[in-house]
């Protein structure tokens, strides 16, 4: 690469600067993935990272971009043919909603203008009017990259219970957490969605799926089939602080955690 006078410094919206300790920490060698030093490593970031989510539940680290770890909330839990809500708030939404479409799910998409978050009173007034509570979840955007609006994540929590309905809340929170307040136990959430790239400031590739107990119970009755995405296989060897597959990438955010 040719030589660039003064230090880069990145300044868009994502991926975010790593700051020099967590590169630091990325330049030592890689570890064996199978050993008791990484199941150390593993233990200590799965545990530390609840912590951002403010959880107690489990949280589940891919080798993935966002858009995996947003493939991987829908297909644990719906099914195709199920129907979701979902709120139009910005470029991110929309795309959430397609890959939905992708999967053969129905998205019932309420338009927004872009400049604001989700209103939660016309989520409510939705869910209302589904009285056979034939929608499964509520996907919406917690911040919104491509414009920065933020939406009032437990207000559409409290929208949903005083409709008396028993969808699922799914937070995208790519952008949010570790940016802007996000309580993932306190405000109900069942699935957030998350990555490694913005607030946290790690290099891109890891992603987060943090999932209630309702939702592990849904992903146990349905969901499509999946492999790579399972949330089952993964807690049952994450548990032990080890990856089903080579976790490549998650070695070194693992290392990197660790420098925090």
């Amino acid at each position: 690469m040719p030589h660039v006078t003064g230090r880069h410094f990145l300044q868009i919206p994502g991926p975010s600067p790593v700051p020099d300790r967590v590169l630091r920490a990325m330049s030592q060698q890689v570890i064996d993935h199978r050993g008791p030093e990484f199941a150390d490593l593993g233990l200590n970031a799965l545990a530390a990272i609840k912590s951002i989510f403010k959880t107690q539940q489990d949280v589940i680290i891919y080798p993935s971009s966002g858009t995996g770890a947003w493939e991987a909330a829908l297909a644990n839990v719906l099914r195709e043919g199920d129907r979701v809500l979902m709120y139009e708030t910005g470029h991110f939404a929309t795309l959430w909603k397609k890959m939905a479409e992708k999967l053969g799910i129905q998205a019932e998409f309420i338009g927004g203008d872009w400049r604001s978050g989700v209103d939660p009173a016309v989520i409510e007034e939705h869910l209302r009017k589904d009285s056979g509570h034939q929608i499964k979840a509520v996907c919406v955007v917690h911040n919104e990259t491509s414009t920065g609006s933020t939406s009032p994540i437990a207000e559409v929590r409290r929208a949903i219970d005083n409709a008396g309905h028993p969808a699922l809340l799914m937070v995208d929170t790519i952008s949010g957490l570790g940016s802007v307040d996000f309580r993932f136990d306190e405000w109900g959430v069942d699935v957030a969605v998350s990555g490694s790239q913005k607030g946290l400031m790690l290099p891109p590739g890891i992603s987060f799926n943090a999932v209630s107990r309702k939702a592990l119970d849904a992903a146990a009755q349905g969901g499509t089939r999946r492999s790579y995405w399972d949330w089952k296989e993964m807690l049952d060897i994450t548990g032990k602080g080890y990856f089903p597959i080579p976790p490549r990438p998650t070695c070194s955010t693992v290392w990197s955690m660790r420098s925090r």
